[in-house]
């Protein structure tokens, strides 16, 4: 009786706690400006609260809390109205319960009903377990968008709820979901124009990918943070003064570089926290005195705080005669503060400001029935999309590279020699350039003249330039093209596809031919070791090297049949494999001794014996992992753990893209194997420093060097150390020794 008792106060407690989350959603709704729709909301609630009905989420909350935070993320930081907030509050409904899209449609209309099929269709996250099932799925995300592209912010916030949720995941799981966020959802919604939520999405997956290093930088920001706030009162005190007396009604906010930014700029300048000197921004937003002079608002507040601070000539960014295709419009400049640092100031009216923070979704908020709006820029990002989709064999991961590309890329303004205006993105070149006016152009592009002047294929355009392309008619797509080419990689892959297939089929014939006279069979294993002597990826490679003339058949072929491999390997890993209820599919683990794949326990841990890593273990070539760094086990398609660093680029594309072969993964080591790493060292050359550099390794730390280049100029030298070490226990050592030398200004470990 006191059982039950129990029960029934445990259901009230849960529906009360419902009611209470629904009638904050419903308060929140009715502060903004949209139509007042209220019945419409209670009933989607009603409905879906009765679907949802005993059904828990894995941290043992009710199911019905998703959709409603999802709700509440779209009514308040994406600033949609009621068709969106009904979606979103039925978007798991024909998912996960008997009810169909037809009986949406039935209750709450067309319009309803068609975006909660487009997040019924592109559930369950954009990746399945294959990669032309990711291709597909992503496919049908972006088609979805050109429908109605509430769907897609619908299911921003949907993933954005998902990652605020994320610590009651299995750690390989989090790496899965963490890894497909960064890699998709948050450039979607950075090019959507919502910056907010991509800064939090990018903040959440970097939190669970590298949780030490993103709690170092939190606590250093806090220790930071009275310094930056007296930069900014002392910075802004004159420029708050010249903005009273030009009497605009304005407020001045401080806008703090986010955690992940800062890590990524770490990493890719290879400097410390103490050195990342844009950590502080300042945004002017203002009123405008009228709608006409908004723009000349702008200008009039840039030139006023010029007068008081020196501007950076080259960092001037006019983001509002040429608005961002995500819609941003914003003028950057960046001025020398009293304290020595440059600080970029953003200026922006409040519409601008609303534009910055809700991007597309800023079509809808005072106009929830929809309708035609011209999104513009958006909808030749779509067409692009389509054109890529149109290649009848799109290898997943050149895909999604493709689109990321496209959704990462800021925009530069280049003209024709008829003075006509082309869009974009940074970084394309005049090969691009050649593509987008057509592919014939393209294809036949043998050089261009940019501004009057000769430049090659590569050269990369700047926002401004005039651009005219030279062709010929015996020019030929070369695979060359693809180092420097950025939007036109998808078209050129496919060309020299085509052309590939062609020379692999005479590779084919010419082998089969070899390899009948030598009386040896041509099977899988024959071409694995061809494909291996060659030093090639796959055996297509290797069939096309053939039919190209590139690769002739000889005694080498020959004797690759009498050869016996031989390989050894230290025990170095444990692997934990994720699962639980949330895994379909257990078939892509590992086979241990003997048992069928689908036989493990997907949550027993393995400690691999010598045996099968000898036969299953490889140190990945792109990142060189070594013991102590995160890292993640892969399993590939012969059953091989490949270990990458997390944050190593391939990692990145292996966990959004496979994430059901991802393991998490841990070392086991005792300091028997030696690794080969890199340290870039820089600073002030002076006589004898070279000497005192191989006296800390060799002597004082007993260090094996392999090689040592130091350059010196003007100076200034930079050098790279290759040398053996256990773990990174021990290059930490090597780095916090070489600092101590005097005029060495900075030691980092570095990819060679």
């Amino acid at each position: 009786m006191e059982e039950n008792l129990s029960l029934k106060e445990k259901e009230k407690a849960e529906e009360a706690m419902i009611e209470q989350a629904f009638q904050e959603l419903l308060n929140d709704y009715l502060h903004t400006k949209h139509r007042k729709r209220v019945e419409i909301i209670t009933k989607a609630f009603n409905f879906a609260n009765q679907a949802h009905k005993g059904i828990k989420r894995r941290s043992g909350e009710p199911y019905i809390m998703h959709p409603i935070a999802v709700a509440k993320i779209v009514c308040n930081e994406i600033g949609l109205g009621s068709t969106s907030i009904c979606s979103a509050l039925l978007h798991d409904v024909v998912e996960d319960t008997d009810y169909t899209v037809e009986d949406i449609e039935n209750i709450f209309g067309p319009k309803i009903a068609q975006i909660v099929d487009g997040l019924t269709k592109i559930s369950g996250g954009i990746f399945g377990d294959k990669a032309s099932a990711q291709a597909e799925n992503f496919k049908k995300l972006l088609l979805t968008m050109s429908d109605d592209i509430r769907v897609i912010l619908i299911k921003i916030a949907d993933r954005l709820h998902n990652m605020r949720t994320l610590g009651s995941m299995l750690p390989s799981k989090q790496y899965k979901i963490a890894g497909e966020t960064l890699y998709i959802y948050a450039p979607l919604a950075n090019r959507l124009g919502l910056n907010r939520i991509k800064t939090e999405l990018e903040n959440l997956s970097f939190k669970y990918e590298h949780p030490e290093e993103y709690h170092e930088i939190e606590q250093k920001l806090v220790a930071t943070s009275a310094e930056r706030d007296k930069v900014f009162q002392e910075f802004t005190a004159p420029i708050r003064a010249q903005l009273d007396k030009m009497g605009l009604k304005y407020r001045i906010l401080a806008r703090v570089k986010s955690i992940y930014s800062i890590w990524n700029k770490m990493q890719t300048k290879h400097v410390p926290f103490e050195e990342i000197y844009d950590i502080l921004a300042v945004r002017i937003i203002f009123t405008p005195r009228n709608m006409e002079e908004e723009l000349n608002d702008c200008f009039d507040i840039y030139v006023a705080i010029s007068k008081i601070y020196k501007p950076h000539p080259d960092r001037l960014r006019d983001w509002v005669s040429h608005p961002k295709s995500n819609g941003y419009q914003a003028l950057h400049v960046t001025l020398m503060g009293n304290n020595g640092q440059w600080i970029e100031v953003q200026i922006r009216s409040e519409r601008m400001d609303d534009v910055a923070e809700q991007g597309f979704a800023a079509h809808w908020k005072y106009k929830e029935g929809g309708g035609s709006e011209d999104e513009g820029e958006l909808e030749k990002w779509l067409k692009t999309i389509k054109e890529i989709l149109d290649d009848p064999q799109p290898d997943a991961i050149d895909f999604l590279d493709n689109i990321k590309l496209g959704l990462f890329a800021s925009e530069i303004f280049v003209f024709t020699p008829k003075g006509e205006l082309k869009t974009l993105p940074q970084n394309a070149t005049a090969l691009d350039f050649a593509f987008s006016l057509h592919t014939d152009i393209g294809c036949h592009c043998i050089g261009a003249k940019v501004n009057h002047k000769l430049v090659p294929l590569s050269y990369k355009l700047k926002s401004g330039d005039q651009v005219e392309i030279l062709t010929s008619k015996s020019q030929r797509v070369q695979p060359e093209w693809l180092n420097f080419a950025t939007t036109s990689r998808a078209k050129i892959a496919s060309i020299l596809r085509k052309e590939d297939k062609a020379k692999q089929k005479e590779g084919e014939t010419i082998l089969a031919a070899f390899l009948q006279a030598e009386g040896i069979r041509m099977d899988e294993s024959a071409l694995d070791k061809l494909t291996n002597l060659h030093n090639f990826h796959t055996p297509d490679e290797l069939l096309s090297a053939i039919g190209a003339k590139r690769v002739t058949l000889g005694d080498a072929d020959r004797n690759v049949f009498k050869e016996k491999q031989n390989k050894s390997w230290k025990k170095l890993l444990s692997f934990s494999f994720g699962g639980g209820k949330d895994s379909k599919d257990n078939k892509d683990q590992i086979p241990i001794e003997g048992k069928p794949a689908e036989k493990i326990n997907p949550k027993e841990i393995l400690k691999l014996t010598e045996e099968t890593i000898s036969k299953d273990y490889i140190m990945a070539d792109c990142c060189h992992p070594i013991p102590g760094d995160d890292v993640l086990g892969y399993i590939d398609e012969h059953n091989r753990v490949i270990i990458h660093k997390r944050q190593c680029p391939v990692a990145v594309k292996l966990k959004s893209s496979y994430g059901n072969r991802i393991i998490a993964t841990q070392w086991d080591t005792h300091k028997e194997l030696s690794f080969l790493v890199t340290i870039y060292i820089n600073g002030i050359d002076t006589i004898g420093l070279l000497n005192e550099v191989t006296q800390v390794i060799s002597r004082q730390l007993n260090v094996n060097i392999r090689k040592l280049s130091i350059e010196s100029n003007d100076g200034i030298f930079e050098g790279r150390i290759k040398l053996y070490v256990h773990d990174v226990d021990d290059v930490r050592t090597i780095c916090n020794n070489l600092k101590q030398i005097q005029n060495i200004k900075q030691v980092t470990r570095v990819e060679d």
